[in-house]
């Protein structure tokens, strides 16, 4: 029907089609994406935003993932230092760990840019084993 004339969207007060605000007043996967800073972003935006529970999900599997990180940076500095003092073989333990420390930092890295780029979206995603921590914690199972 080529003749008929496409109709205009009606005009006027009518819901809002975008991400709601949060109490922060940024968008809610804005607050989302920016809650996904390991531990400190987890942090700030679980205290201020109280009402939505995009972002604090987000916020508490961002504590959760944060602690976790560092709780592995920790282990890890205690085991260089464990391997490093072994006598003859400590050099090439410490190589070793040393890789295997930079595939799981990486690995981190993968993680944390996934949860920000799908809070970013509007995606609730649960980070494998931290998610439904998170849920658990936040009451949203």
């Amino acid at each position: 029907m080529p003749d008929q004339e496409p109709t205009p969207p009606p005009s006027g007060p009518g819901p809002e089609l975008g991400p709601k605000s949060t109490s922060t007043g940024l968008p809610s996967n804005v607050a989302a994406a920016l809650a996904c800073i390991p531990l400190i972003g987890g942090i700030v935006f679980y205290i201020v935003e109280k009402h939505d529970s995009f972002v604090r999900f987000y916020a508490m599997q961002s504590i959760i993932f944060g602690g976790a990180w560092l709780l592995f940076n920790i282990v890890s500095k205690i085991l260089f230092l464990i391997l490093w003092s072994i006598p003859a073989i400590g050099g090439i333990l410490v190589f070793f760990w040393g890789i295997i420390q930079a595939l799981v930092h990486i690995a981190f890295l993968v993680v944390w840019i996934v949860a920000t780029v799908k809070a970013f979206t509007g995606v609730r995603w649960d980070i494998p084993y931290i998610g439904p921590v998170a849920r658990r914690q936040e009451g949203t199972v």
